[in-house]
């Protein structure tokens, strides 16, 4: 899944452009999303890319409800919800898509971000004020969106074997924290390289910086492919 972490429409556009025929999801968060609009996430879907929104939606269960609702009017493959947000407010989640499915709209993914990938364990202890180490507090997390029917859960691949483990392999795991061998790390914690992940069974890895800063985006993305194609 590649990040188009962009400020507007057009930075994406290059990106596509440099990346066209290359089969990947293409992951729209927050930034572009505010700039852009749904209407560039249903381009993309007109032209057949697979689409992960990356909103985060953590809010009252009926709020909730309601943007789930209007995200898969959209047609997303995948979009997520903040586990943090408690087990009623992710069945609202699906309550929202099973309501857009009546109006003809096809059922995505459903997911739940556990931690972020740029949280240590000093930020989950002491400014999250959660106890505990970093993985116990993601595997709470990833049961909970099991319980309440999600099909998976955000977290970073050195959770992916306990989640699997706890929630069964057809659980999905989306990761970002992927960094290639010598990459900068930025502002993740808890990371992995493209083939480490894989390794540990991952079922999609999130990678932008690496691929959207690289001198070229093609040979980068290229690169990471080979990388696995070779595991």
């Amino acid at each position: 899944m590649v990040a188009l972490d962009y400020p507007e429409a057009a930075g994406a556009e290059k990106l596509l452009r440099e990346l066209e025929g290359i089969p990947c999801f293409m992951k729209v968060g927050m930034q572009l999303y505010y700039a852009a609009g749904p209407a560039f996430v249903s381009a993309l879907k007109e032209r057949g890319y697979s689409v992960f929104l990356d909103l985060k939606m953590h809010d009252i269960p009926n709020t909730v409800k309601g943007g789930s609702n209007s995200i898969t009017k959209l047609g997303v493959d995948v979009f997520n919800v903040h586990a943090a947000g408690g087990r009623a407010m992710m069945e609202a989640a699906l309550e929202g898509v099973e309501a857009a499915l009546t109006a003809g709209a096809k059922r995505p993914s459903v997911i739940a971000v556990t931690q972020l990938t740029s949280t240590s364990q000093a930020v989950l202890n002491d400014e999250i004020g959660i106890v505990g180490p970093v993985e116990e507090a993601v595997l709470r997390y990833a049961r909970l969106a099991r319980e309440a029917g999600l099909n998976g859960v955000v977290a970073s691949p050195q959770e992916v074997v306990a989640i699997k483990a706890a929630c069964g392999n057809d659980f999905q795991t989306i990761t970002p924290g992927i960094r290639p061998a010598g990459a900068d790390i930025g502002d993740q914690s808890r990371i992995m390289t493209p083939a480490q992940a894989i390794t540990v069974g991952t079922d999609y890895m999130v990678i932008g910086r690496p691929i959207t800063g690289a001198p070229s985006p093609r040979e980068a993305l290229e690169s990471i492919i080979k990388e696995l194609m070779a595991v």
